[in-house]
């Protein structure tokens, strides 16, 4: 008796389909990286199918370089203002730290904090992770628009009185995207009794997953999305640095890839989380993602790395066009910019770039992808990569898009529409 040739093909396409589940099945379980005071959280929760089977609408593709035809979106929140809110005499003082990606954050929670209580924000400074490194505001943003940014929103103070001392000021815990009712609950009567609090802000978790809407979102999304920005001379040093990548994309139509991948991060950590799950992607699993996925050798790709590391030469064989930042920055701006003995313009330069990039992939998980991701849907672009280990020859580059971007997710989407 023959064989039906249709069966032959049925069953060749349902061992196909099982395949391709399983490895989107593998891409789900891409885990958040540890945060002070925060656990292993993980970013991508809904069902792997799902997000994996998830299209970009419309346009077309030139290989895995996606053309986004999505148009960028406008603030959905209408500019909050004092009119006759409660005003108190005291200040709410805090620093930033650990990097442009928890600054952002940073700057919300602060800034809901002290037009709930009424009292005066006094411009942060900027602290290292080395002891004693600190910088002043301005020195990585711009303080005036910042303050212009809030005019109305809440009084802000450049410089912190000299009044306020150990005696008149208590710290104060704050959960990231904390909202009026815990400031209510847990600060105002610190607040009330003392004057004056310091904030320390501390991130339960890396996810920035929209949660359900409160009276302090249109504050906090001002506060994210349109208070702070680099000042003249960072701004100068990170265009420059991006106009180079595109210069050398010229076979890419000036389209380049950024990698956040820092080797040092991936030495401190395993890249197993306690439940096996994957972390973070070396040198060579990004190289074979980004090859499989249908980059060719001409793509341009930029590092987070800070200095070349050897585990990035295979890299480099796949992709000859592969940088860091001492490899296109301009010559007279190292000294200040790359060889500081504190990594905090290092740190703004990655972040900045990588929110600029034609293609972004986060080889680490966490608040950096999280809130690049943030930076990038409100300026339309969309293409964020999460990777994954690939059993096939090849797969479409559409079907490792991260679930911020394919189920709109992510906290940017109730700040624009």
């Amino acid at each position: 008796m023959g064989v039906d040739p249709r069966q032959i093909l049925a069953g060749f396409l349902t061992v196909t389909m099982f395949v391709m589940l399983a490895n989107m099945i593998k891409r789900e379980h891409f885990d958040s990286m540890k945060t002070p005071a925060a656990a292993n959280i993980r970013l991508d929760e809904n069902p792997a199918v799902e997000q994996s089977l998830a299209k970009l609408p419309g346009g077309t593709t030139t290989g895995p370089w996606k053309e986004d035809e999505w148009q960028e979106l406008k603030p959905c929140w209408a500019k909050p203002d004092l009119g006759n809110s409660e005003k108190s005499t005291g200040f709410v003082t805090f620093s930033l730290t650990n990097g442009p990606e928890y600054h952002v954050s940073q700057i919300a929670d602060a800034v809901v904090v002290a037009r709930y209580l009424g009292a005066t924000l006094v411009v942060p400074d900027i602290r290292g992770s080395k002891r004693g490194d600190k910088r002043d505001f301005e020195e990585i943003y711009d303080v005036e628009k910042f303050m212009k940014s809030l005019e109305g929103v809440v009084r802000v103070r450049k410089d912190q009185p000299a009044e306020l001392s150990a005696q008149n000021i208590a710290v104060v815990r704050v959960p990231n995207r904390v909202t009026e009712e815990h400031v209510e609950e847990y600060i105002a009567p610190i607040f009330r009794t003392k004057g004056n609090v310091r904030l320390a802000t501390y991130f339960p978790s890396v996810n920035m997953k929209e949660i359900t809407k409160s009276k302090a979102d249109s504050v906090a999304c001002l506060a994210m999305f349109g208070a702070l920005e680099l000042q003249p001379e960072v701004r100068e040093v990170v265009d420059s640095m991006v106009e180079r990548l595109r210069t050398l994309s010229r076979k890419s139509d000036g389209q380049f890839i950024a990698v956040d991948l820092r080797v040092e991060i991936l030495e401190k950590k395993g890249c197993l989380g306690g439940d096996g799950t994957k972390t973070c992607y070396g040198p060579d699993e990004i190289s074979a993602f980004l090859q499989k996925i249908g980059f060719d050798k001409d793509a341009t790709v930029y590092l987070t790395q800070t200095r070349w590391h050897g585990s990035l030469d295979s890299l480099k064989e796949s992709f000859p066009k592969t940088y860091i930042k001492e490899n296109i920055m301009p010559a007279d701006k190292k000294p200040k910019f790359l060889d500081s003995e504190t990594s905090e313009f290092t740190k703004v330069i990655d972040f900045y770039i990588c929110s600029q990039s034609d293609v972004f992939v986060p080889a680490i998980s966490g608040l950096f992808y999280a809130n690049v991701a943030g930076k990038r849907i409100a300026t339309g672009k969309n293409q964020i990569l999460v990777p994954a280990t690939i059993s096939e020859a090849t797969a479409s580059a559409s079907d490792f898009i991260s679930s911020y971007i394919s189920k709109k997710n992510h906290l940017a989407y109730s700040c624009f529409c």
